[in-house]
């Protein structure tokens, strides 16, 4: 008998008119999330239990309440990368690492969650935050600039939940550094450092199993080291 396997968590951000993007980008964020109620029990039996019973969909807000800082710290303090190619005369492997520009966590408590509704087997909720005045000056900063800018796509297998998004958003940018430095850079360096903002609102959805996220950033490059001998 084949089992009916929902969604752990499927993130779909909603296409919004031009008024609702510009917000977006500028003093307002605005993300549509939602997730599976019933999120594949056999793999998730054992974190389940960690949320109370008796509190509602316990489980699927707590994995909301994960997912929502992560993006918004992309989008407003961006991240610091170090991407190492493959190198295969050298016997290098290819490396990659994103980290925190800033942490977002005192700032969780200001997400406002809203509009929650149940459809079709999903929590639904609306997230929306207010840019402080130095996050807001920080996007004019990369706005004014002429930063490059790049897009990627990464996958994680539904399996793997929130960790999966995560891993599929690290592949996304990963692809986007790999693909922009290819094309800027004659001789394959040793390491390249740079820092990236999330330029569009996210586009996370599945497909056959899997995350598929799109991303498009600004990038600004740090250093690139180069290699000095064979």
């Amino acid at each position: 008998m084949e089992k009916r396997l929902l969604l752990p968590v499927i993130i779909l951000l909603t296409s919004l008119n031009i008024f609702s993007q510009a917000l977006s980008q500028q003093k307002n964020v605005q993300l549509y999330l939602w997730a599976g109620l019933d999120a594949y029990p056999e793999i998730f039996t054992e974190e389940k239990q960690k949320y109370p019973e008796n509190v509602p969909f316990a489980y699927p807000v707590q994995k909301i309440k994960e997912l929502a800082p992560f993006l918004l710290e992309g989008m407003t303090y961006g991240w610091e990368f170090t991407y190492v190619p493959y190198d295969k005369m050298r016997g290098v492997s290819e490396f990659f690492e994103r980290k925190s520009i800033k942490s977002f966590e005192p700032y969780k408590k200001k997400i406002i969650y809203k509009k929650p509704v149940i459809k079709d087997g999903k929590l639904c909720v609306w997230i929306e935050f207010e840019r402080t005045p130095e996050m807001i000056s920080y996007l004019n900063f990369w706005n004014s600039l002429h930063h490059d800018k790049i897009h990627g796509k990464g996958s994680a297998s539904l399996e793997k939940g929130f960790d999966g998004i995560q891993e599929a958003c690290d592949l996304a940018l990963k692809e986007a550094v790999r693909e922009h430095f290819r094309t800027q850079i004659k001789n394959k360096p040793k390491e390249i450092t740079g820092r990236v903002l999330i330029k569009n609102l996210p586009k996370i959805t599945s497909v056959s199993g899997k995350y598929i996220v799109d991303l498009d950033f600004f990038v600004e490059k740090d250093r690139i080291i180069q290699y000095t001998q064979y």
